[in-house]
């Protein structure tokens, strides 16, 4: 798949819909999504004719299932800190846009989508999906999800999401705060896109002062945590651990694709 077929833009009025698009992988984020997220995110940004920004994903399974496991077993400590880096980039895109960016959460939003959705100013989502940080379980640990959750929500739920990976409910989400609109599954990008042309019809400048003393005021924490979850990464991949629970899980969706159960 090329690069530009992995997030796919679609242009309505002033709303520009971005929609990641590697639905048979959960739209999960590997090298060529992280470059076209990225790239398309800056000219949006430098685009006057667009006004506001939807970012969703492709199919009904996923907004983004996090980091491809498939490139991530690849990493290890040689290449770790390039490859946060790179991440890095497509998060530090996410925030520098200053016009309205409002996710759509069209089904499981976890890791590393979970990440850029929080990072997004306003999020849409059904109440059956699942979201969360789930490293853990993948013998990582979870440093930029937590920082980004630590504007959300507050410290002992924080430390309870981070430590055990659970995942919760889109309704779950909306009790605590980290959705705004909970609406029917065929709901979500309908409104989603209502609430970016109401975004985009109030006074640009005032918005994107807004976003930008937003930004001001989280920037450093976010840089401390992407520096830090380099460190704290490479000690976990130094033992090996992720490597084995990453090949673990391949192994196991590979036997699954290749003897398919006839239930």
């Amino acid at each position: 798949m090329p690069d530009n077929d992995t997030v796919l833009l679609e242009l309505i009025g002033e709303i520009a819909v971005l929609r990641l698009n590697r639905p048979a992988a959960m739209n999960a984020v590997d090298g060529r999504l992280r470059a076209a997220l990225t790239r398309h995110l800056y000219a949006l940004e430098a685009d006057s004719q667009v006004q506001a920004i939807v970012l969703t994903g492709s199919g009904e399974r996923a907004f983004c299932g996090g980091q491809d496991l498939d490139e991530s077993a690849t990493v290890d400590t040689a290449n770790l800190a390039g490859w946060l880096n790179r991440q890095h980039a497509m998060y530090q895109a996410v925030r520098d846009v200053d016009k309205p960016i409002v996710a759509a959460l069209n089904g499981t939003a976890v890791g590393a989508g979970f990440q850029m959705a929080l990072m997004c100013d306003l999020r849409v989502a059904h109440g059956t999906l699942r979201m969360g940080q789930p490293e853990v379980k993948a013998g990582l640990a979870s440093v930029v999800g937590s920082y980004l959750m630590s504007l959300q929500i507050g410290h002992s739920l924080n430390q309870q999401l981070s430590l055990t990976g659970e995942l919760i409910t889109g309704e779950r989400a909306h009790t605590l705060g980290l959705i705004n609109d909970l609406v029917a599954p065929n709901e979500v990008l309908p409104r989603a896109m209502e609430r970016a042309q109401a975004l985009a019809a109030l006074p640009g400048a005032a918005v994107r002062a807004t976003k930008q003393r937003f930004r001001e005021r989280t920037q450093a924490g976010f840089e401390e945590a992407c520096s830090a979850g380099i460190r704290y990464q490479l000690e976990c991949y130094s033992t090996g651990q992720p490597q084995r629970a990453m090949h673990a899980f391949i192994a196991r969706r590979d036997a699954k694709t290749t003897h398919p159960r006839n239930d």
